[in-house]
């Protein structure tokens, strides 16, 4: 990990931006040629595809009844307990989100509203192969289903054998999804966002994936909804002299395993914390199974930034906007009030970024390489849409006329301003 001072905050917020690959022309083409042939061949594509990149050749795509009954019986049933419970934990948090309509009514003569309606179909993308993992399905799953959406409809590439991870059809169910197809890549996003002779159009794809599937997220936004653009996972952790270099290492290191363009970050005003952590990565890091992207990822996106003051480390946090962030100091509940940009934030040295991850209930669906400056976590609200009510009556559009009249002409619409004098020529 390289050591800078926080005077270099702007070549810091360079370097990690840096990490984002959306803008790749050659990707970008072949996704374009994945997401047309997919939308005029859909299924005879999808299989073409599934056979080229996925390495087997599927006749049926639907996951079926029998294959999920499989799942429930062959997970680990400590396992399946521990999704059950994360699940619960989810529905509890997100259950606070439910937004109600609304309905203003002045007087008689005027009632505004704004109505709350859950999203009719919903995709949701759920990596497969190394990057396997239950709990997306549930961070994706739950929410709409809280929020009322009718169709979810799940998508994750299938092994070589055709088959789906028993764990991800485990969560699937708990979560109450509707169909699971094995489908994967730009072409999976394709036929969610376009429809097939199988797979139905849905009205927004939730969930992450590869480059491929974020640029193909990218491209198809417009046509349907889409929840982000999700860059390489970020930790940023704040210490002071009361944190344990060992607990500073291993968060440092869970999430450096992500990805060799994960960035780990510790900014602290306590110089002689940092040597401290850098030996306990080097003792830590060689017992583990990915090893090598951790040490890439250290490499390549790992900084500690040294500052003069914790207000200084503060302020860096928040131009960076990371999409985790640890407050490991001597009084954490005293600093989380000052950070503006942060995807989620967790608080003392008992509360790592993986609670978060599986078992808190918070949504681990985060904005991304300084996106929370505008961005928040997945939650209910992606799944709903607002819809405005106006009614006035005739008396009320009389008293208001004159100045939507002026309003409308001063826009140069006269037809709008004739919309409503029409309604008046007769008084």
């Amino acid at each position: 990990m390289e050591v800078i001072k926080g005077s270099d905050r702007k070549e810091i917020l360079k370097r990690l931006l840096s990490r984002s690959k959306l803008e790749i022309d050659e990707i970008n083409s072949i996704v374009k040629d994945i997401l047309y042939n997919t939308r005029m061949k859909k299924d005879k594509a999808l299989r073409e595809y599934t056979e080229k990149f996925d390495g087997v050749l599927l006749e049926n795509f639907l996951v079926s009844e029998e294959e999920i009954e499989n799942a429930l019986k062959n997970i680990n049933r400590e396992l399946k307990e521990d999704l059950i419970k994360a699940a619960e934990n989810i529905k509890n948090y997100h259950e606070k989100q439910l937004r109600k309509s609304y309905f203003l009514k002045e007087d008689k003569n005027i009632v505004l509203g704004q109505i709350i309606s859950p999203l009719e179909k919903v995709g949701i993308y759920v990596p497969g192969g190394s990057a396997s993992y239950p709990s997306t399905v549930l961070m994706n799953a739950l929410p709409a289903k809280i929020a009322g959406v009718n169709e979810i409809t799940m998508i994750s590439p299938p092994n070589k054998y055709g088959k789906i991870k028993d764990s991800i059809l485990v969560a699937a169910f708990i979560a109450g999804v509707n169909k699971i197809y094995k489908i994967g890549g730009a072409q999976g996003i394709a036929a969610l966002a376009f429809g097939t002779e199988t797979i139905g159009k849905v009205d927004k794809i939730t969930g992450p994936g590869n480059i491929y599937v974020t640029l193909a997220k990218k491209q198809v936004s417009g046509y349907v909804g889409i929840d982000m653009l999700a860059g390489p996972s970020e930790i940023m952790i704040i210490a002071d002299q009361w944190a344990n270099p060992k607990y500073i290492a291993a968060d440092l290191i869970s999430q450096a395993e992500h990805d060799k363009m994960a960035a780990s970050i510790l900014v602290t005003d306590y110089e002689p914390i940092i040597d401290k952590v850098l030996l306990e990565l080097e003792l830590q890091i060689p017992s583990l199974d990915r090893k090598d992207i951790i040490k890439k990822s250290l490499e390549d996106y790992g900084i500690i930034i040294l500052t003069e003051s914790l207000e200084e480390s503060i302020e860096i946090v928040n131009e960076i906007a990371p999409e985790h962030l640890e407050i490991l100091t001597e009084n954490p509940f005293e600093i989380y009030s000052n950070i503006k940009n942060a995807g989620a934030i967790f608080l003392g040295e008992y509360s790592p970024e993986p609670v978060g991850d599986y078992f808190a209930g918070t949504n681990h669906t985060l904005p991304t390489s300084s996106t929370s400056r505008f961005s928040s976590s997945l939650s209910v609200d992606d799944f709903i849409k607002k819809t405005s009510l106006i009614y006035y009556s005739k008396e009320a559009l009389l008293e208001s006329k004159d100045s939507i009249i002026r309003i409308a002409e001063e826009e140069g619409l006269r037809g709008h301003a004739n919309s409503v004098k029409i309604r008046f020529e007769d008084v």
